[in-house]
């Protein structure tokens, strides 16, 4: 019997950058509830974010935020990581040399940016309700890192190339959708988050399903007897998970939670 579900956001249950949903997902997830289902949303995107996404249900989903590193249950934090602030200098300091990128530097509660233009900064307010605040220098704050990000309009498997051999080592990097490279402290994973709220709740991986469509939802893959990607995935994702399902734009992830009910 199921009785935790997990899904990616970005990809997988919405279109990227998208800050509105199905809304039988609202009306799937109180009838999971009723079930005794527990339902996680697991993301890259920062706690604000997904709260805004889910608002008319934010009571009743466990928030996994900034692919692991901020986990958050009705405002109760759950679990954070913070980076090494000399390796996230470092690590900022080499985003700003790649040609074509932004950086972005994540906390619990707000999204750094540098020099944005007009496009970019449209996409992180209005595409996906970001916190957002425009700085100088992010390296000039005291700030509780949980996530540096480079963000490239054209693609980022390129820079992904280059950056994660020199970065893997020290930080856990992941491709994040077609345009986000992340980087977070090597103890974040989705895959360790979704195995903490197992923990706390008693359930077990065969109890456990999940969806994503990119190489940050691998780890959630290990934590379930059932895994499901997208059709819009990567094939490296498809070929990880047990079970395929319709892409996001046509509600592939609805439609198999709608068999659960």
């Amino acid at each position: 019997m199921i009785k935790l579900v997990a899904t990616d956001l970005d990809g997988t249950l919405v279109r990227d950058g998208y800050h509105t949903l199905n809304p039988r997902v609202n009306e799937v997830i109180i009838e999971l509830k009723k079930k005794g289902i527990a339902f996680v949303a697991a993301s890259g995107r920062q706690y604000p974010s997904m709260r805004n996404l889910f608002r008319d249900v934010k009571d009743d989903v466990i928030f996994v935020a900034e692919n692991g590193g901020y986990v958050v249950c009705r405002d109760f934090e759950l679990d954070e990581h913070h980076m090494d602030k000399e390796l996230a200098l470092q690590l900022m300091d080499d985003i700003r040399g790649l040609e074509d990128c932004f950086l972005t530097v994540s906390v619990k509660d707000k999204l750094y940016v540098e020099n944005p233009d007009d496009d970019f900064l449209d996409l992180l307010i209005n595409g996906y309700k970001n916190e957002v605040a425009v700085v100088d220098r992010i390296r000039d704050l005291d700030l509780g890192i949980i996530k540096i990000s480079a963000y490239r309009k054209g693609g980022i498997d390129d820079i992904a190339k280059k950056m994660i051999p020199r970065w893997e080592d020290k930080l856990r990097c992941n491709i994040a959708g077609g345009r986000w490279l992340d980087f977070m402290d090597k103890t974040v994973d989705k895959g360790e988050a979704i195995a903490k709220i197992q923990k706390i709740l008693g359930i077990s991986i065969e109890e456990t399903i999940v969806f994503g469509d990119n190489y940050n939802d691998l780890g959630m893959f290990k934590r379930a007897k059932q895994s499901y990607a997208v059709a819009n995935a990567r094939e490296d994702v498809k070929a990880a998970a047990s079970h395929l399902t319709d892409t996001n734009i046509n509600d592939g992830v609805l439609k198999v939670l709608e068999t659960l009910l």
